[in-house]
């Protein structure tokens, strides 16, 4: 895409959101609905410029920066007593993060350490906003993946992969059935599933190849 064309993106852009501000006044000035398009007009040609002038990393910035902005407003207009935008603060933060650090997510220190800060700020705010109930495992069953495919595929142990995997997904699946309902036993129904990765993984790739 050439400038002229991007150029015309942002005009377009800037004169759509321009409209429904227009339309937001007239219609119903009490709820400021325009904010919801216009965050997605806002990013769109900015996205493209970056794009063009390979500028990834600028994008990640503003786009981060853009969305923060926007998920408070909202947190203060839909639930000012309750601050949920805090949940949405660590991929917000991650994303520039790891941009600036390109090549080097590939390193397990890397993947490690962004880990550790993950989790231990889902803990901290699990502690904070709901110390009722463990949510902390979702984010951290979802960041720990990061590392263990990134030790596998170092190795190329995809074998290994799959039996870590199993018992790591088992292991998830148990927690959450005695933390969230104990009273029934349904973690072993995915857990039966989840097992037939290793076991095709042996009978299908490990055994042909030793």
């Amino acid at each position: 895409m050439k400038k002229y064309e991007w150029r015309f993106v942002s005009a377009g852009s800037v004169l759509t959101i321009i409209f429904l501000i227009v339309v937001n006044l007239i219609t119903g000035a009490q709820y400021p609905w325009f904010i919801y398009p216009a965050l997605l007009l806002l990013l769109i040609p900015f996205g493209i410029y970056s794009i063009i002038e390979k500028k990834h990393m600028l994008f990640s910035l503003v786009g981060s920066f853009v969305i923060f902005v926007y998920l408070v407003i909202e947190n203060i207009i839909q639930t000012p007593d309750y601050p949920w935008v805090l949940y949405a603060v660590a991929p917000i933060v991650f994303w520039p993060i790891l941009m600036i650090l390109e090549k080097r997510i590939k390193n397990m220190s890397v993947a490690i350490t962004m880990s550790a800060v993950w989790i231990l700020y889902y803990i901290s705010l699990n502690f904070y906003l709901a110390p009722g109930y463990p949510w902390a495992i979702f984010p951290a069953f979802a960041i720990l993946w990061w590392p263990i495919s990134l030790y596998h595929a170092k190795r190329k142990s995809y074998f290994s992969l799959s039996i870590h995997a199993a018992l790591f997904i088992s292991l998830f699946f148990i927690s959450v059935n005695v933390f969230f309902s104990p009273s029934e036993v349904w973690a072993v129904y995915p857990i039966f599933a989840v097992l037939w990765w290793p076991l095709s993984m042996y009978y299908f790739y490990y055994r042909r190849q030793v």
